[in-house]
């Protein structure tokens, strides 16, 4: 797929995927459906939602490293900076050329622009966190959160073409 249609993919994604309300609850659910489908799957994957800062979740499944839950924090780092997808973040710079730390001086230890990570958008809200995956292809890691927020919002999902 082209690069510039891959990132108008991602961006209606992103803004379709609004919840109506989001708690405790709401992300036990969305990130028990992620590991259900990891596991059903056989995916070695590590999982976390986090609100503002709170971290509401978190599971590494059977073949994960710490380096999985680094990951995250790093691909989460870039959704609350830039207030959009990891690999929204990823495929911009590829098209612009560049990276954080030449385009925003920002520090690989702390920001990676891999999918994976995904804003947690409530509608009245804005966004107030992130659900994020680490332990695929960056781009499998993202359709993987995009297809369980699809599920938690009833909406039909269609995998990209390969």
């Amino acid at each position: 797929m082209e690069l510039n249609e891959e990132l108008a993919r991602v961006a209606a994604q992103e803004a379709t995927l609004h919840l109506t309300r989001f708690d405790e609850d709401v992300a036990w659910r969305l990130g028990s459906r992620l590991q259900s489908m990891a596991m059903e799957r056989g995916l070695a994957i590590a999982i976390e939602i986090r609100r503002c800062g709170q971290l509401l979740f978190y599971s590494a499944l059977p073949g994960t490293t710490p380096d999985n839950a680094d990951w995250i924090r790093r691909k989460g780092n870039v959704v609350t900076r830039f207030l959009r997808s990891s690999y929204a973040v990823g495929l911009s710079l590829q098209q612009k050329g560049g990276d954080l730390a030449s385009r925003y001086g920002l520090p690989a230890a702390d920001y990676a622009s891999h999918g994976g990570a995904f804003p947690l958008c409530v509608e009245g809200a804005g966004i107030i966190g992130y659900v994020a995956v680490s332990g695929l292809p960056q781009r499998d890691d993202h359709e993987l959160v995009v297809e369980a927020l699809s599920a938690e919002l009833r909406l039909s999902y269609s995998p990209p073409p390969a």
